[in-house]
């Protein structure tokens, strides 16, 4: 098994697809519009559905706005340069919620963005998760 992909409504597919192509540097995979059931797909990702896990965007014709709730938490992208791709992404007119820096309570170096539709994304900077030090305490726990 292997994750797909993730859902996400949207209410204006066009300033979506911007941010998440121009701004994140994704591509527009596929895209299809369903005019039985008044709805568009659209699949961004970094790679080919075939072998990587990718965004699914759901505009649903007439609907410009959701209620995000409490539930929802983030999409996390791991970059080389969490400073430079901020600095990007803020120059392209997306919005940085979030400086980089470690995250409180560990050195994990993360920033936050945020979507037209409010939707949160995660940058962390590759290297610094501490992906080591939780397989290390996995292994002396058995």
């Amino acid at each position: 098994m292997r994750m797909l992909h993730t859902m996400l409504r949207v209410g204006n597919l066009d300033e979506s697809l911007k941010f998440y192509c121009d701004v994140l540097g994704m591509k527009l995979l596929r895209q299809k519009d369903y005019p039985g059931g008044e709805f568009t797909l659209a699949f961004v990702g970094y790679g080919d559905e075939s072998d990587h896990t990718v965004l699914e965007l759901t505009y649903n014709w007439g609907t410009d706005s959701y209620d995000l709730g409490n539930a929802y938490g983030h999409i996390a992208i791991g970059v080389d340069d969490i400073y430079n791709t901020c600095e990007q992404i803020r120059k392209l007119g997306g919005k940085v919620t979030r400086e980089p820096g470690p995250m409180k309570h560990g050195s994990t170096v993360i920033a936050f963005v945020e979507d037209p539709n409010g939707y949160k994304i995660e940058l962390i900077q590759l290297g610094t998760q501490g992906f080591a030090e939780k397989k290390e305490t996995a292994a002396t726990a058995s």
